[in-house]
């Protein structure tokens, strides 16, 4: 029988929409040990509940709303929800993290974690008060946008502090790149938002009055005063703080880390003048994403006058509005803040969502887009004009939005011909905005995370070799980054493997990752951990856990038959610039991408032609079962 675990609700809520029923499940303590929480627990129930081959979004889909051991208010980073499900859009496993109080909250209403099954056989939200676990009408929240259902709701529920998580039109659409919303922070990559338009399930609404005791208060309180000190002192968190991260812009332009033009260059020039443009006449405030955040990154902005008026929302982030102005080469940041506030009030990616757009442009440009989808648009490359009508296009599925709302790989073999080139991806993740030809680590990280293209789960790469940022790691093996070269190929794969163990544990703990950009180390977790739940914990006890959790995820991809082939990066994320600063750079050239992949493989254990954990790496991280 399960023991009582401190630390944890030790309980997890599990839903059958289709004959609106639950029940409340112990968990086991060993499990809990073995992967902690988040994405490690969500990965070990999805790879064993889940059957092969599966349909993304049918009901035999689950999709889990995973906290960490350290969600919290107390917790510098504490608020933070991961989402996990198989990916309706790269059809492998898919994950997306969202800030807010909706972790905290759920984890006060008494659960760790909440898996939820089936269909409903019309539209509901969920409402989720400590015991009281309600199915209610969602008919009349459809075709709403995010901020009208979250008002709506608590409206309906007389709670203006409840926390929902909803999906907008583009999930109820059941559009590939739909995300799960919580106010204006997205749970966003991979789908999810369609899985849950999928299951007719519309909104989790939650709120709680539990408390979770620690084993040694007063160990506890001095290891989160140890983290609190480090992010009150840290520059880092002062820059996040004052800028976000559109701070990182310009900075980002001048070293070759801003894709431009669909990827055909690495910088552009623009990012100093469009930050500056931003910061004058968009910015106006910083924001917490949840209650109590010391570090408080987000951004309050607006549009205030003209075609593309946006009221002040929580937005702005760099990677939104890259992808309305370097991906889509649009000079205009006011259509972009429009169209990314859009994105968000439809419930899309950002990311993907100007990624299919800059994917657009160039099939237009190249004649492959047949006339009968375009219905006299301009697809032109920096048409500000475009970006918020394709937005709304592709939530809805309208005319060539409908081809554009599965993502660039299924788009690109509808459209045909060459268009394959064009489509900027891994595992059918779009890319985000950062370049793997300013550090090579990230071509390593870019090809082998697990739910694609991505550059922060489990860890931004070029962070490393170009940021010089170390994250804590040098202990567990990997160089000073200051003696490393961003441009050597060497070496990275062994790197990117350490990297990838450690830095994955932010997902697995329930906190934002960006508290171990502002200095705090596995070391401080590991202390935080063990004086909460009494284990006795070390940092390398957390990599070990991080290494199974990849691992794990990786057998889930292996399961649904990715392998070698799938690691592979995009020609142009290897090729010299076409134009920009770069163009005549030959060392941001990626040379032996095999090489650093062989490298990675071999530090991983896993068989250097197919790319497979090997039985021998299975029984040492004891996943040989």
């Amino acid at each position: 029988m399960p023991e009582n675990i401190k630390g944890y609700t030790g309980k997890q809520l599990r839903i059958s929409l289709n004959d609106k029923s639950y029940k409340t499940e112990k968990i086991d303590t060993q499990v809990l040990k073995d992967y902690l929480g988040g994405v490690g627990y969500a990965a070990k129930i999805l790879y064993e509940e889940l059957n092969k081959g599966i349909d993304p979004l049918s009901p035999d889909n689950k999709i889990i709303f995973a906290t960490g051991p350290l969600t919290s208010y107390r917790v510098p980073g504490g608020g933070s929800i991961e989402i996990c499900f198989k990916s309706p859009l790269t059809k492998g496993w898919g994950e997306a993290r969202c800030g807010g109080n909706f972790g905290p909250d759920m984890k006060k209403a008494g659960y760790d974690f909440l898996i939820i099954e089936d269909k409903a056989t019309e539209p509901v939200y969920l409402l989720i008060d400590d015991n009281r676990i309600l199915f209610k009408d969602a008919s009349h929240l459809l075709r709403k946008t995010v901020s009208e259902k979250t008002r709506m709701i608590r409206e309906e529920l007389e709670d203006n502090d409840i926390s929902i998580m909803c999906i907008g039109i583009a999930g109820e659409n059941l559009v590939n790149i739909a995300t799960v919303m919580f106010e204006g922070r997205a749970a966003g990559r991979c789908g999810g938002g369609a899985v849950m338009g999928s299951k007719n399930l519309v909104a989790v609404a939650v709120k709680g009055s539990g408390k979770i005791v620690a084993e040694n208060p007063d160990d506890y309180n001095i290891a989160l005063k140890e983290l609190r000190n480090v992010v009150k002192n840290s520059e880092i968190a002062k820059g996040f703080r004052e800028f976000g991260t559109m701070g990182d812009m310009a900075g980002n332009d001048a070293a070759g880390d801003w894709p431009t033009k669909n990827w055909q260059a690495n910088n552009w020039g623009k990012g100093e003048e469009l930050f500056d443009y931003y910061s004058k006449h968009n910015f106006i405030k910083n924001e917490m994403c949840y209650k109590g955040c010391p570090i408080a990154c987000g951004r309050i902005a607006s549009v205030k006058e003209g075609k593309f008026k946006t009221p002040a929302h929580d937005g702005a982030e760099y990677e939104s509005l890259s992808a309305f102005t370097a991906f889509v080469f649009n000079k205009n940041m006011d259509a972009a803040i429009h169209s990314s506030y859009l994105c968000d009030e439809y419930g899309i990616d950002t990311i993907s969502a100007g990624a299919v757009i800059a994917f657009a442009m160039e099939c237009y440009e190249n004649g492959l887009i047949s006339k009968k989808y375009i219905e006299g648009l301009d697809l032109s490359w920096g048409n500000a004009d475009l970006l918020p009508v394709l937005v709304e296009k592709i939530s809805k599925r309208e005319g060539i939005g409908d081809i554009l709302a599965d993502g660039v790989l299924k788009a690109a073999k509808k459209i045909g011909k060459k268009a394959e080139k064009f489509a900027i991806h891994c595992k059918g993740l779009e890319g985000p905005a950062h370049d793997s030809r300013s550090g090579k680590a990230l071509a390593v990280t870019y090809g082998t995370a697990n739910r694609g293209m991505c550059h922060i789960h489990p860890l931004e790469g070029m962070a490393y070799d170009s940021g010089k940022f170390d994250f804590g790691m040098i202990p567990y093996g990997v160089p000073d980054p200051n003696t490393v070269d961003r441009w050597d190929e060497k070496g990275k794969g062994k790197i990117v493997k350490i990297l990838q163990d450690g830095l994955i544990m932010p997902d697995v703990l329930g906190v934002c990752k960006f508290f171990m950009y502002a200095g705090v180390t596995l070391e401080q977790y590991a202390r935080l951990l063990s004086s909460f739940t009494g284990w006795n914990l070390e940092g390398k006890d957390l990599v070990r856990i991080g290494e199974r959790t990849n691992n794990l995820q990786r057998l889930f991809n292996t399961r649904e038959g990715f392998s070698k082939k799938d690691d592979s990066i995009p020609d142009r994320a290897k090729q010299r610039p076409l134009f920009g600063a770069y163009q005549d750079e030959d060392r941001c050239i990626i040379k032996n991408y095999e090489g650093m992949l062989k490298e990675y493989y071999e530090a991983r254990g896993w068989d250097t032609e197919t790319g497979i954990p090997t039985k021998e790496k299975l029984m040492e991280l004891e996943l040989d079962e």
